[in-house]
């Protein structure tokens, strides 16, 4: 386990999966405690895929590979790169076993920054292989709501129309239920998640506050780089997970060929791509 710290937060980082475990401010911690018997996870990287991919198998290059939900990221131990008091950057490689689920040769870099009450996180992949790559990357960040997610409000800079897609398993289903409309504020109520998750693809900011309307305990999530927000819950549970996602899952009547999935990734041999979010600790 890595820490960081500052004047203002103190976080904890594993090496399996880059996993942030614990965001501290003032005594108080913001993340979820990754409880193995309710969810054991608290900010899960998604990466090569984001979501589920119909009967969890793609084709490229005419072979067929399988690749279960979210890809294998979160299981793999990354390597602690660089590491000081504010800043760390864990590397996972291709090898022999992440070959058997996706032909790739890359580099994954996954970087952390203190700056005052942000935590910046930026991922960095790099295509070592002579062939395009075609990926997804995306967050699963659980933030602890201890009163319960109906004391908390979903606040955008700007107002929204959202419609949600519903999901049928791990697809995209062709039925969309409107959640928000005309309003910069979503207030989570645990209905939302009796079908898994709220999933946004036509959302037009980049940018959320979680506020606890009774505290105004205000967590604040930038996502400039990602087209797609996903909001998970496991109902009665006491977190919310803010998903920003650059992919999509796949859609019921989505072909196999990866090249063809919806907001795939094609990243040129050789090619890098970068990644960027925060976490802010308002209060």
């Amino acid at each position: 386990m890595i820490t960081l710290k500052n004047d203002f937060l103190t976080v904890k980082i594993a090496e399996r999966g880059a996993e942030i475990k614990s965001i501290v401010y003032g005594g108080n911690e913001y993340v979820w405690c990754g409880d193995p018997e309710i969810w054991g996870s608290s900010c899960p990287l998604l990466f090569p895929i984001c979501g589920g991919l119909k009967e969890d198998k793609y084709t490229i290059g005419g072979r067929e590979y399988t690749l279960e939900k979210h890809g294998f990221a979160r299981r793999k131990t990354f390597t602690v790169e660089q590491a000081d008091d504010t800043y760390a950057v864990f590397l996972h490689c291709s090898d022999k076993s992440t070959k058997e689920f996706f032909p790739f040769d890359y580099e994954l870099r996954v970087i952390f920054t203190l700056e005052d009450r942000t935590v910046k996180i930026d991922y960095s992949i790099k295509n070592c292989g002579n062939t395009p790559m075609f990926f997804n990357i995306g967050s699963h960040e659980g933030y602890s709501t201890p009163e319960g997610i109906e004391e908390y409000d979903i606040v955008f800079p700007q107002n929204e129309t959202l419609y949600s897609t519903v999901l049928d398993g791990n697809l995209l289903s062709n039925e969309k239920r409107q959640i928000v409309k005309e309003s910069n504020v979503l207030s989570l109520k645990e209905e939302y998640f009796s079908i898994d998750a709220l999933v946004f693809t036509d959302i037009e900011s980049r940018t959320l506050n979680l506020v606890n309307r009774k505290t105004a305990k205000t967590v604040k999530i930038d996502f400039p780089d990602d087209k797609y927000l996903l909001l998970w819950h496991k109902p009665g549970a006491r977190f919310i997970c803010v998903e920003p996602w650059n992919g999509i899952p796949d859609r019921i009547g989505s072909s196999y060929d990866i090249t063809e999935k919806e907001g795939i990734t094609e990243l040129k041999e050789n090619g890098e791509f970068n990644h960027t979010h925060s976490i802010t600790i308002v209060k």
